[in-house]
């Protein structure tokens, strides 16, 4: 009798399993299919592209990437968007991690007052403050410059990356850090040295999301910059699809482009958004 029942349940659980992979699977497919067809369409040709509904077509026209990157100028886009990416991230995590590391360690007049503004600042949504923005960059004599383009982009990840970075900072042991002065070290010597190590889960996470959101980024770059040499890939992925808008393979070409270097960057740094967010979990 103890085995039917040991039996059962260990069905019931296979049976749950099953249905779960399942579900995970469906939705999965569903997520990689359109990458799969806007790839597959990137090799055809504008005869072929409604005529042959096959996911790997006959022939590859692999030359259709070669006229997107030349015709469309997507090398300077492409140059653009990774100056854009590595400069808005690394800047984010610097100031960041030293406004975070300060609401954590050192004690000001109105501390909690400014730090309850950044977290506020959170809940406004940003296309509602582009009018503002421009005004401002009008002002400062930053429009059509990548300096415009950069700040702004820096200033929306503030809010978040202060609140992660500082809760892993509230977890590290103040022992740790009042034997490294007694050592010599200065607090930007601790914030440098030991701070920012410890928090290398909540930095990978905030790089990998912010490099996501600035790779991607269109309306603030349609916005603010109107000089194509300064613009990065979507806008000028726009400007290319508008003026090949019937020739549906070389879109698709373009779009291939953009977005498989973020796909690698996702793919291989996958693991550290994992880890960051089950460390925040672990040590709550």
């Amino acid at each position: 009798m103890m085995r039917l029942r040991f039996d059962k349940y260990i069905l019931k659980d296979m049976a749950k399993s099953t249905i779960s992979h399942g579900i995970l699977l469906a939705v999965s497919l569903t997520c990689i299919f359109p990458l799969v067809w806007m790839f597959s369409s990137s090799l055809k040709t504008q005869q072929t592209i409604f005529k042959n509904m096959s996911l790997w077509p006959g022939v590859c026209h692999w030359e259709n990437y070669i006229t997107a990157w030349t015709r469309g100028g997507f090398g300077i886009y492409f140059l653009n968007s990774v100056f854009y990416t590595v400069t808005v991230v690394v800047g984010l995590i610097l100031i960041a991690s030293l406004a975070a590391y300060a609401f954590s360690r050192l004690e000001f007049k109105g501390k909690n007052i400014i730090y309850f503004t950044f977290l506020a600042a959170m809940m406004i949504p940003i296309p509602g403050s582009f009018i503002a923005l421009y005004v401002l960059l009008v002002k400062l004599g930053l429009v059509n410059t990548r300096l415009g383009y950069i700040l702004p982009q820096i200033s929306i990840g503030l809010s978040l990356a202060i609140y992660l970075l500082k809760t892993f900072f509230d977890e590290i042991p103040k022992e740790i850090e009042d034997s490294a002065a007694v050592d010599g070290c200065s607090p930007v010597g601790i914030w440098w040295h030991i701070a920012l190590p410890l928090a290398k889960p909540a930095i990978a996470v905030i790089a990998i999301f912010n490099a996501l959101a600035v790779w991607n980024e269109y309306i603030l770059a349609m916005i603010i910059l109107q000089d194509k040499a300064k613009m990065p890939l979507q806008r000028g992925l726009m400007i290319f699809q508008g003026a090949h808008f019937t020739e549906y393979p070389l879109p698709m070409a373009g779009i291939t482009l953009t977005a498989i270097p973020i796909i690698i960057i996702y793919l291989v740094m996958q693991r550290y958004i994992i880890e960051g967010i089950t460390a925040g979990a672990v040590k709550g």
